[in-house]
């Protein structure tokens, strides 16, 4: 588990990896069985946001899928198991401009040759009226947390993407009817997502259409809705409204310190380099990477391979 001790006003090391997602965990595990001088800080519990997905189906080795909880439980025990120090920490700011890097922490500071930045991205919001009111109160960012909740209501899902869709049909499982709100008139999920959305009876499409306002006293009771094409507008009686439109890196505790491109992801190259040497970055929060679990683990690895050779030549 994670180390909570959060007493230490100052440590150095050689790699520090921020993020205990897919990325942060795989480049973790490579770090500690080559025996290198690394510690991992997570300010949340390990796994990222992979721990709310219900079933994992596209990770190779589990035929039959298997629970994204029980897939990054795994992979940290595996880290762990060859030692790798999980401290419960968030990095607030960075300094990068010296060979040292400086770490500023809710407690202290850290300081490392070379860094690994694999943050991942958080969810996305509409930016629309009601939304930030009806957080927790019918508003979700996450349908297999919150999916329970809804037995037997109408809930809507904005978005139309892999994870949208997914999490439509699980939604199935407790809502009476779920509404599919998409700007378009065709979704952007995989084939064999998109097939079972729409043999799920349960699930309905409202197609070229956005919502415009979240409405409700002391809960979600309707959601406003406009019409792109036809600029109808109409109200749709529900209870919960899943907000699924993608992600935003988290990469403010960076400010200037790399190369960001213009929705704040990292560059990087090939090699996992920022444009900073020392600096590298994995996963969700880099720029153009496919935002898969086997793409993290790989990019991870490739980071920490990479920062070791840097390492290395910096010795």
């Amino acid at each position: 588990m994670a180390d909570t001790n959060n007493d230490k006003s100052s440590e150095f090391h050689d790699l520090i990896i921020i993020g205990a997602g897919p990325a942060g965990l795989a480049a973790g595990l490579y770090a500690a069985r080559d025996k290198q001088d690394v510690v991992l800080i997570e300010k949340l519990s390990p796994g990222g946001q992979v721990l709310t997905t219900d079933l994992v189906e596209n990770y190779p080795g589990f035929p039959e899928g298997i629970s994204g909880f029980e897939l990054m439980d795994s992979i940290r025990k595996q880290a762990e198991r060859f030692g790798l120090k999980i401290l419960s920490h968030e990095v607030q700011g960075v300094d990068f401009k010296s060979p040292v890097k400086h770490l500023s922490l809710a407690y202290g500071s850290m300081e490392a040759r070379s860094v690994i930045v694999a943050t991942g991205a958080q969810p996305r919001k509409l930016g629309i009226e009601g939304e930030e009111l009806l957080i927790g109160k019918g508003v979700s960012y996450c349908g297999t947390c919150d999916g329970p909740f809804y037995r037997d209501a109408d809930v809507a899902v904005i978005g139309g993407g892999d994870t949208a869709v997914q999490e439509a049909v699980f939604l199935t499982r407790f809502a009476s009817r779920v509404y599919v709100i998409h700007r378009r008139d065709e979704l952007r999920a995989t084939k064999i997502i998109q097939e079972r959305a729409f043999a799920n009876e349960k699930v309905e499409f409202v197609w070229d259409t956005i919502p415009l306002t979240i409405e409700g006293e002391t809960g979600v009771e309707r959601l406003r809705l406009r019409n792109v094409k036809t600029s109808e507008e109409n109200t749709l009686k529900i209870e919960g409204v899943f907000v699924l439109v993608g992600t935003r890196p988290v990469t403010e505790f960076l400010k200037d310190a790399v190369d960001l491109d213009d929705q704040g992801f990292i560059n990087v190259n090939r090699r996992q380099e920022t444009n900073v040497p020392g600096i590298f970055a994995a996963g969700d929060v880099t720029s153009e990477t496919p935002r898969q679990i086997a793409t993290a683990v790989g990019e991870g690895v490739t980071a920490v391979l990479n920062a070791e050779e840097y390492l290395e030549d910096q010795a």
